[in-house]
């Protein structure tokens, strides 16, 4: 299992358009091959910041299996302008 990991710098004022956002967009990832689970979580003391998680079965099941797919256009499209600066996205692995 990988972890995938994100923080989410989401644009003051835009988080609740965000959290709309992002509740299509979980319908979106959560087809995807590989994928096991994911959480969105808010930041206590900075509401502009998330994190995300998500749990794949492999590390290509994200790389090349979502980011490579049309369904990733559409994520990307519903997300993607709400971040500044963008995420970087880093993956776990358990020892």
């Amino acid at each position: 299992m990988i972890l995938e990991v994100a923080i989410l710098n989401v644009i003051p004022g835009q988080e609740d358009a965000f959290l709309k956002a992002f509740d299509k967009a979980r319908l979106i990832i959560s087809k995807m091959t590989g994928y096991i689970t994911h959480q969105l979580k808010r930041c206590v003391e900075n509401v502009s910041q998330f994190i995300l998680l998500v749990e794949w079965e492999k590390l290509t099941d994200h790389t090349e299996g979502f980011r490579q797919s049309k369904e990733y256009q559409e994520w990307k499209g519903l997300l993607h302008h709400f971040y500044d600066p963008f995420p970087t996205v880093e993956h776990y692995e358990t020892i």
